[in-house]
């Protein structure tokens, strides 16, 4: 098959021709029909992944059929449409056995622990646990680009942020994962608060359903244009970039008793960054990770898709082939165009 393979961290990936995948006597291989770009492949590609080896296949947010089964799957057969969240539990530890295969102790990540969907075909493990079935009116490419960043968002907005009508969220970060924690929380009754450094994605944003935005390129207190805004601060705010300065400052700009949901990736340089602990402390705020979202929680967020309180298609920007995925790859640590672009051409 043909796939984007790298052998070196921070080296030019290249299309190459690899061994085909066989599924794991628990697993099954998917045809690939449309595969996300996130960043989280450029931070494996870049090597702050511990789990990725080398040589190494990226991708992690894909849509397929189902091409080939394992001897102990039981629930899928070839030619079913499916989709699986970039965290798979193993089914049998004490957290999945809790309900939270998110943070299973033996987890399973195409395009980290395993080589992932910048292929033809991808192998994955634990298959009866952790794939999803599509909808028959879902296309291929809106259930790819639900991949991390939509569904991460969905149980970081409802699960973990428990976000109410009426209130407001501070959405710093308006690249995938902000602009679906935006549509996510506008669904839920929420109003929201966009925080950016181009215009462009702010714009965008408010399409999306912000009813107000900051430039922290031009705001020097971002802090304090929330907390204007909000009069007092955010119920809930959302770090969706990853950064020391967005971090800080959706912790800082919420209200007594807030809830600040962590959401972009914290690791390289980034890992250690400073927090309020004193206003933590202070204004007993709430401070959670989110790292994506189980199999069987799809089925809510589906839900909402099919009715049209949710249109995660409308957060797709270029269709690519796979010859494109190496320079989109490398690219994705400037931040440029909109939307998220998917892979649709092997």
């Amino acid at each position: 098959m043909k796939a984007v393979l790298f052998e070196q961290f921070g080296q030019p990936p290249r299309v190459q021709s690899v061994p085909d995948p066989s599924p794991s006597p628990d697993g099954v291989v998917i045809k690939v029909e449309a595969t996300g770009l996130c960043r989280s492949d450029w931070h494996g590609w870049m090597g702050h992944d511990p789990d990725v080896v080398l040589p190494h296949v990226p991708g992690h947010e894909l849509a397929g059929t189902v091409l080939a089964t394992g001897k102990q799957v039981t629930r899928w057969k070839k030619g079913d449409r499916v989709t699986v969240p970039f965290v798979g539990g193993c089914g049998h530890c004490h957290e999945c056995h809790s309900g939270n295969h998110q943070v299973c102790e033996q987890q399973f990540q195409p395009g980290f622990t395993a080589w992932g969907s910048f292929a033809e075909y991808v192998a994955v493990d634990y298959a009866d646990t952790n794939l999803v079935a599509l909808p028959e009116e879902l296309d291929f490419v809106t259930a790819a680009s639900l991949g991390c960043r939509f569904v991460t968002s969905f149980r970081a907005v409802v699960d973990q942020g428990r976000v109410k009508p009426g209130e407001w969220v501070a959405v710093h970060g308006c690249g995938g994962v902000g602009l679906s924690a935006i549509m996510i929380a506008t669904a839920m009754g929420a109003n929201v608060i966009a925080v950016d450094l181009t215009e462009e994605k702010l714009a965008f944003a408010r399409t999306m359903g912000a009813v107000a935005t900051v430039n922290a390129r031009d705001k020097a207190d971002v802090v304090g244009a929330v907390k204007e805004i909000t009069r007092g601060g955010a119920h809930v705010s959302i770090d969706a970039l990853g950064s020391p300065a967005t971090c800080f400052n959706s912790i800082a700009n919420l209200r007594r008793r807030g809830r600040h949901v962590q959401v972009g990736l914290m690791v390289g340089d980034h890992a250690r960054a400073q927090v309020p602990m004193a206003q933590i402390i202070a204004h007993e705020l709430e401070v959670y990770g989110s790292h994506g979202m189980q199999a069987f929680r799809y089925q809510d967020m589906l839900a909402m898709i099919r009715t049209g309180k949710l249109a995660p298609q409308k957060l797709v920007g270029k269709h690519i082939g796979l010859d494109e995925a190496p320079a989109a790859l490398m690219a994705m640590d400037r931040f440029e165009g909109l939307g998220i672009s998917v892979i649709t051409r092997f």
